[in-house]
């Protein structure tokens, strides 16, 4: 099923979401198709305000945009009813981790050492990819654990790298310390220095850090990324043909996957009795 608006209210219906009305963590396409905002680079893609992504020159300056009063069709780049009530949606921790890790590898130089290293390091991505800051989690804590990537930086990447790992471990995740504010704070300052735009990830951590919940990892979207990538692989292998031999390959690997690691538990089990 594609993410389309049809399908997503034909699925809601489906599940008797008007009964329920649970709390919705997604990605922000679809988040967006379930607001009924329009797709692509939008000028007001934020639901919270007005946030125009186009002014540019506004956008490490002017925190604070007016706040949106509703969703109606034909304002401010919403086209549909909204399916869900704003009030529902949370703001994904995993999606805005991906999107700050895009933004930093953006802003650097590709002529420079620290960007040559993180296309050594993942050799199966492609450069395009690599220029265009697409990661999925494993990749950037596999990053995070390489201390040799440090040593590729120079002062103001070291400060935007240490800033993001910062508060991926102390904000996005299931620790949020006492001092978040400035941490968030701090990161934002040295995105800006890197010479980092403004998406609407970053600008939920500018101008709606009150917006997010207590503990991000409650909420985390980690399996639907997981479930993304694997899709995304499957797509490529049946060149993009969704058809029933692709979904049971697909389910043939969770079951081989799940049998692995049950076997290597019971491995390790036997091991230490």
């Amino acid at each position: 099923m594609k993410e389309t608006y049809q399908n997503l209210k034909r699925l809601l219906q489906q599940i008797k979401y008007d009964e329920h009305q649970w709390i919705i963590c997604g990605d922000l396409k679809v988040l967006s198709l379930l607001l009924g905002q329009q797709g692509g680079y939008t000028k007001y893609p934020c639901f919270l305000c007005e946030w125009n992504s186009r002014a540019k020159a506004d956008h490490w300056i002017k925190k604070d945009w007016p706040s949106r009063t509703n969703l109606l069709p034909g304002d401010k780049n919403i086209i549909q009813e909204p399916l869900v009530e704003s009030s529902k949606i949370l703001l994904p921790p995993l999606h805005i981790k991906l999107g700050l890790m895009k933004q930093f590898v953006r802003a650097l130089d590709n002529s420079k050492y620290c960007f040559k290293y993180i296309c050594e390091s993942f050799p199966k991505v492609s450069d395009e990819k690599v220029a265009a800051g697409i990661f999925d989690g494993p990749q950037i804590r596999k990053l995070m654990t390489d201390h040799k990537f440090l040593d590729t930086m120079s002062s103001i990447e070291k400060q935007a790298w240490m800033a993001f790992k910062s508060i991926c471990e102390n904000f996005l995740g299931n620790n949020k310390s006492s001092n978040y504010e400035e941490l968030v704070n701090t990161l934002l300052l040295s995105f800006q220095n890197l010479g980092c735009n403004m998406s609407v990830k970053v600008h939920f951590l500018h101008s709606h850090l009150d917006y997010f919940p207590d503990n991000l990892g409650d909420y985390s979207e980690e399996q639907g990324e997981r479930f993304h990538q694997d899709i995304k692989n499957m797509e490529k292998r049946y060149q993009g043909k969704w058809n029933i031999s692709m979904m049971a390959d697909y389910c043939w690997c969770l079951k081989r996957d799940c049998t692995q690691e049950l076997y290597t538990r019971k491995s390790k089990r036997a091991k230490f009795m």
